[in-house]
C-alpha cells in the first residue's frame, strides 16, 4: 500500500495521451521483463519486496532497465509511506524537508518511510552527506536509481549504508516480450487495433533498441502511428527503420562505458585484429567521441605497444593526429 507523505510528489497515473512505455509499465514483479538475477523467484531483490523487508539500496543500470519501474512497485507492495523524488527536479532542501517529517513519524508512530530518489548521482558529495544520518538510524529506507556508476559518483559512507543491485540491458528476447505484450494489452496497450507484425520485425526493433525497453516501446508507438492509414495496420522493417532512424548506441563520453569502448579498441589493436578495431573505433565515433582524443590514444598505443618493433607506427599516428 502506498501511503506517501506527500502525494504531490507522485506520479500522475498516466491517461490515454501518455507516452505508450509510460502506459505499459509493469505493475507486478510477474510483469517485469528481464533481471532475473535480482527478481527471479528466491531471489533477493524479489524477497525483500514480497516480505516488505526492504533495506536501503542502490539500483544501478542502463536507462530503459526498470530502476523507475522497480521502484513504483515497491511503492504499490509495501506498508511504508512511500515518497519518490527525481534529483533532477529537486532540491536537497525538499528532501530533507521528508526525512525530518519522517523521522517525526518514527520517533512518534513507529512508522517507517521510504524515500525513492532517482538520478540520486546528480546530487553532489556535501548534498549526499544529508541522507546519512536518517539512512544509519533506519528512520529513512532510501532507493537511489543511478544510470552512473556509484563507486565513482557517490560517496563511500552512502555506499557501505545501501547495497548496490546492478540492472542488466535487456536481451533482445526481453524486449520483444515487452512489445508483445504492449501489441496485445487492450487496456494500457495498442490491443485495440488491428495491427499485425512479424516476429523477424519485432526482433530488428529489439536489436536496434540496444537494451533499453523505453525505446523499443516508443519506437514501436511512431512506427504504428506511420502505418496507421495501412488496413489492416502492416508493420514492415521500413517502418521500424523510419522510427528509430538509426541504432541507439550506448555511449557515455566521460563515464564508464567510455572507458570501456576505448580498452576494446586498444585491445583489438594490439590483439592484431583490424575489423573488430574497426568496429570499436566506428561505436565510438558514432557515439560522439572527439576524434582528438583517438587520434591520442593512437599515438599513446604506437608509443608504448609497438615502439622501436617498427619506429614507422609512431610518424604515421602523430601524422594522423596532426
Amino acid at each position: 500500500m502506498n501511503r506517501s507523505l506527500f502525494p504531490d510528489v507522485e506520479p500522475p497515473s498516466p491517461g490515454e495521451d501518455a507516452p505508450l512505455a509510460e502506459r505499459v509499465r509493469p505493475r507486478r514483479l510477474d510483469e517485469v521483463a528481464g533481471q532475473s538475477h535480482l527478481i527471479g523467484e528466491g531471489k533477493v531483490l524479489r524477497e525483500m519486496i514480497e516480505r516488505d523487508q526492504l533495506r536501503s539500496i542502490i539500483l544501478w543500470g542502463p536507462p530503459g532497465t526498470g530502476k523507475t519501474t522497480l521502484a513504483r512497485i515497491i511503492a504499490q507492495e509495501t506498508e511504508s509511506r512511500f515518497v519518490s523524488y527525481s534529483a533532477v527536479l529537486s532540491g536537497i532542501k525538499e528532501i530533507k524537508a521528508v526525512m525530518a517529517e519522517a523521522e517525526t513519524g518514527h520517533r512518534r508512530l513507529k512508522s517507517r518511510t521510504i524515500l525513492f530518489v532517482d538520478e540520486i548521482h546528480r546530487f553532489n558529495k556535501a548534498q549526499q552527506d544529508a541522507f546519512l544520518p536518517y539512512v544509519e538510524s533506519g528512520v529513512v529506507v532510501l532507493i537511489g536509481a543511478t544510470t552512473e556508476n556509484p563507486s565513482f559518483e557517490l560517496i563511500s559512507a552512502l555506499l557501505s549504508r545501501a547495497k548496490v543491485y546492478v540492472l542488466n540491458p535487456l536481451s533482445p528476447e526481453n524486449i520483444v516480450a515487452i512489445l508483445r505484450r504492449a501489441l496485445n494489452d487492450p487496456e494500457r496497450g495498442l490491443g485495440k487495433l488491428p495491427i499485425q507484425v512479424s516476429d523477424e520485425v519485432l526482433r530488428r526493433l529489439a536489436i536496434y533498441a540496444n537494451g533499453d525497453a523505453r525505446i523499443a516501446l516508443n519506437a514501436l508507438e511512431i512506427a504504428v502511428a506511420l502505418a496507421s492509414g495501412r488496413s489492416p495496420v502492416a508493420l514492415s522493417e521500413a517502418d521500424v527503420e523510419a522510427a528509430l532512424q538509426k541504432k541507439i548506441l550506448l555511449y557515455d563520453k566521460a563515464g564508464e562505458e567510455h572507458y570501456n569502448l576505448i580498452s576494446a579498441l586498444h585491445k583489438s589493436m594490439r590483439n592484431s585484429d583490424p575489423d573488430a578495431a574497426l568496429y570499436w573505433l566506428g561505436r565510438m565515433l558514432e557515439g560522439g567521441e572527439d576524434p582528438i582524443y583517438i587520434a591520442r590514444r593512437m599515438v599513446r598505443f604506437a608509443s608504448e605497444d609497438i615502439g622501436v618493433a617498427d619506429l614507422r607506427a609512431l610518424r604515421v599516428a602523430l601524422d594522423a593526429a596532426d
